[in-house]
């Protein structure tokens, strides 16, 4: 679905080419099935990274994955790189899309990209709210993380949470398409008297902490949620006793540690929590997802798959240098910090509290995981598993089955979910 954007061209030329008029032919010539006079609009270089081929495959499996086309919007241009860059929203039956259109001044296309729309801003609270918002830092100095605290109203002390990201550079509302499942739990629980604090991720805020290649997944998440509960402990009105960690998909595999590493979490919350490698289980992801939009895998899903495959050996094989870039990019070094964890028995080594929750309809975090959870502490009076047959990974309710496609629908997490967790809170 994505095609890199190019980098933009010469400068030079006083007359500026007709971006906006660029990219509707362009398109238009997609529309028709054209995609050699399409590609004829590129660059050289552009040509060359997105052949006729490609071209074809991006567009064409745009219907699969975000429904039946629905027309699009006026382009907007800017200057963007040196070139005049278009965007044009594109609106299918299940979500929302993005076209972006590089013009060179010699008026050829220099960069090509659709991605799914973002969504509006989140709100504001309301002013008959029984909680308010206030800026947290988490950590100190340059380094400091920007987040956001939603506090009950009163004196308190309350019981808190601190929300820590699934994978990826995720901003403090883990905004996923058009859904920010966080901002639906944070005001959610806020609302029920339970103070949360929820926080930009590093590789978010600071991509620039990573630079040097050398860092694990400690780095990436563990510490900062350590911090995160550490400030929050000492936030007037929380009752330091009560400090919860809720943990979505990666972040909820890595709860455990985080309770490890912290010492002063009561109880933890695994929201769509993977129990097993996530080597093991990206594989098992592609698998699925190619697969569900026409029931079989072609050439070239089998072809990526196959590469995905041969990049977890190496990963997992001794000899290859930490260094090396490997899967979605990151280094071997961080994989093998990832492949080393066993969440399962990193909870059982806490023995506190714990919540699990898993939507039926999750395609990315699946039933496997969730038994491994059950197995091991189904006769644990201290954990309490919550199953939901309608929700999805981002704990969204949907018919039939699910998809990446409709991450881009606007939704909310469902309030089942949140009910079920605040008053699991509130009795610990």
């Amino acid at each position: 679905m994505l095609v890199p954007l190019a980098a933009a061209a010469q400068e030079g030329e006083a007359k500026r080419p007709d971006a906006a008029a660029t990219a509707r032919q362009l398109l238009a010539h997609m529309d028709s099935g054209e995609y050699a006079q399409a590609e004829a609009m590129f660059g050289a270089d552009m040509a060359a990274a997105v052949p006729v081929d490609k071209l074809q495959a991006v567009w064409e499996s745009l219907p699969a994955q975000a429904g039946e086309a629905k027309g699009r919007g006026e382009p907007v241009v800017e200057s963007a790189n040196g070139a005049q860059l278009a965007t044009i929203p594109l609106h299918y039956a299940k979500g929302e899309l993005v076209a972006k259109v590089a013009v060179g001044d010699d008026g050829k296309i220099v960069g090509f990209l659709i991605q799914p729309a973002p969504p509006p801003p989140a709100p504001a609270v309301a002013a008959d709210a029984d909680f308010h918002e206030t800026d947290f830092s988490v950590g100190e100095g340059e380094r400091a993380l920007p987040g956001t605290l939603a506090m009950p109203n009163g004196d308190g002390p309350f019981p808190a949470v601190v929300l820590v990201h699934g994978s990826g550079p995720q901003d403090r509302d883990e905004t996923i398409g058009a859904n920010k499942p966080f901002l639906d739990i944070a005001r959610g629980l806020a609302a029920q008297g339970i103070a949360v604090l929820r926080y930009e991720k590093r590789t978010h805020a600071r991509p620039q902490d990573f630079a040097s290649g050398d860092f694990g997944v400690d780095d990436e998440t563990t510490n900062d949620a350590v911090l995160a509960v550490a400030a929050l402990c000492k936030a007037p009105g929380i009752d330091p006793a009560r400090v919860f960690v809720l943990g979505h998909s990666q972040g909820g595999m890595m709860a455990p540690r985080i309770a490890a590493k912290s010492g002063h979490v009561a109880g933890l919350v695994l929201m769509a929590a993977p129990s097993r490698s996530l080597l093991d289980i990206v594989i098992e992801q592609n698998r699925r997802l190619a697969v569900l939009d026409d029931g079989k895998t072609s050439d070239a899903e089998r072809d990526a798959i196959n590469a995905l495959v041969e990049q977890v050996r190496l990963v997992r094989d001794p000899k290859t240098d930490p260094a090396t870039k490997s899967i979605l990019g990151q280094p071997v070094g961080y994989w093998r910090s990832v492949d080393a964890l066993d969440p399962v028995k990193e909870a059982e080594t806490d023995a506190l509290p714990m919540l699990v929750l898993q939507g039926a309809r999750d395609i990315q975090v699946v039933d496997a995981d969730w038994q491994n959870w059950k197995a091991a502490f189904h006769d644990d009076p201290k954990v309490t598993f919550k199953l939901y047959d309608e929700l999805n990974h981002l704990g969204i309710a949907g018919e039939g089955e699910g998809s990446l496609a409709e991450y881009g629908t606007p939704g909310h997490v469902d309030q089942r979910l949140i009910d079920d967790t605040a008053a699991w809170i509130k009795a610990h």
